[in-house]
């Protein structure tokens, strides 16, 4: 299983880990922690279409594989799919689907690609007055020099474990689509 409490968990901070300056980084890619910055789970890229969340014991939690520009599915331990991530329209940032393991259909959305921060809702929040937000990610940058990332994620209590399991999945997702395994390009 997991380590404790790392899909209970209604607040998480995935980001990119500190590194040197001046030496080649072999770390992970991403680390999820606790607010406090205790780390729950790494996620590597052993290729630039597929990316493995795991605990820091190295146990599987979610495989996460790109099947199109925009398009990813998650996959359990036993290769069943669990869920899945996508975003639609030409700028990829503003908006993901996500479809959880039980079917139920989420959207993770920004008026515009200079706010930083993401709201969860079952509703579109362009055809909703008021949509019920059910989480929220913050995006911010923890090193200008280097230009590392970090997420925070904020899910409401209501949300089960395979719930926020696909919301940390498709945060995950959100990273590579605005910065991609080996590049440094400044992000969307």
């Amino acid at each position: 299983m997991t380590e404790p409490g790392l899909l209970d968990l209604e607040a998480v901070v995935v980001g990119q880990p500190k590194r040197s300056r001046w030496r080649t980084y072999v770390g992970p890619a991403l680390v999820v922690s606790t607010v406090e910055g205790t780390p729950l789970a790494r996620v590597t890229y052993p290729d630039d279409t597929y990316a493995v969340l795991a605990t820091t014991s190295g146990e599987f939690i979610v495989g996460m594989e790109q099947f199109g520009p925009v398009e990813f599915r998650f996959i359990d331990a036993e290769g069943r799919e669990v869920g899945t991530t996508g975003a639609p329209g030409l700028i990829k940032t503003l908006r993901l689907s996500l479809r959880t393991e039980r079917g139920r259909q989420l959207l993770l959305t920004r008026p515009s690609l200079l706010h930083a921060e993401w709201q969860l809702t079952e509703t579109d929040p362009e055809e909703s007055p008021a949509p019920e937000i059910l989480g929220r990610v913050t995006v911010s940058t923890i090193d200008s020099w280097l230009g590392l990332q970090q997420y925070v994620v904020e899910t409401d209590p209501r949300l089960d474990a395979s719930e926020r399991r696909t919301v940390i999945a498709s945060v995950v997702c959100l990273h590579l689509l605005r910065r991609p395994p080996g590049r440094s390009a400044t992000p969307e």
